[in-house]
């Protein structure tokens, strides 16, 4: 079956490694690059123009570096793209910082194209958490948030029983589907569950749901 094609918006400050990431994504079937940016400021009017599916996007950048840029994407815009910062070193506190400010995932500049070209494709679907080994690996060199007498941070409004088992399944990276057939319910349930989830963590998307799940330690680095 022929995948749908999906739009490619490009923002990274170095031309050569735009210029490396344009040809390589273009040679993809299923994948267009609409548009590039130099920097986090230049990227949101041409979010906002050309309404790309996914934003691949530079997390250091001069005038507005890629924090900054998925916070105003986020806040700006009614139906803001999928983003996927780029960098190269995983444990950046840059890239911690930008999942927190809502990107949807994170993937290295070295990594070879087919690895890109799937990250894109899966955060478009948006049903699953891009790499969660990698993002397991960033949050847990972080200290845990912290209510008074240093006890583990406190939710708002507190998960039932069945959406800590949603949201811990979420952070092994198990996708609605797989959630589902594990579970042995329907993928409405799974869906509404999820939403469920989101919601009362105040989370934009699963990476920034999981990333607080583990800041208030519902579920803890290195559990199965």
């Amino acid at each position: 079956m022929t995948r749908p094609a999906l739009d490619v918006l490009l923002v990274e400050d170095d031309e050569l490694t735009r210029t490396g990431l344009r040809t390589l994504l273009s040679a993809q079937p299923d994948l267009t690059v609409v548009g590039e940016a130099a920097d986090g400021a230049d990227a949101l009017p041409l979010a906002e123009r050309l309404r790309p599916d996914v934003v691949l996007m530079d997390v250091r950048m001069p005038r507005m570096d890629g924090i900054e840029a998925t916070r105003r994407l986020r806040a700006d815009l009614d139906d803001p793209p999928k983003i996927i910062v780029i960098t190269t070193f995983e444990s950046d506190d840059y890239v911690y910082d930008a999942l927190r400010a809502g990107a949807d995932g994170f993937i290295l500049k070295r990594a070879p194209v087919h690895q890109i070209a799937h990250a894109i494709r899966l955060v478009a679907t948006g049903d699953t958490l891009l790499f969660p080994d990698a993002v397991r690996r960033l949050v847990a060199t972080r200290p845990a948030a912290t209510g008074q007498g240093g006890t583990p941070g406190r939710l708002p409004t507190p998960l039932t029983a069945r959406e800590t088992d949603i949201l811990r399944l979420m952070a092994t990276g198990l996708s609605n589907p797989q959630i589902a057939d594990h579970l042995t319910v329907s993928m409405e349930t799974v869906k509404t569950h999820v939403s469920n989830v989101l919601t009362k963590l105040g989370a934009r998307n699963r990476t920034q749901a999981v990333i607080l799940a583990y800041e208030n330690r519902i579920v803890v680095p290195g559990e199965r």
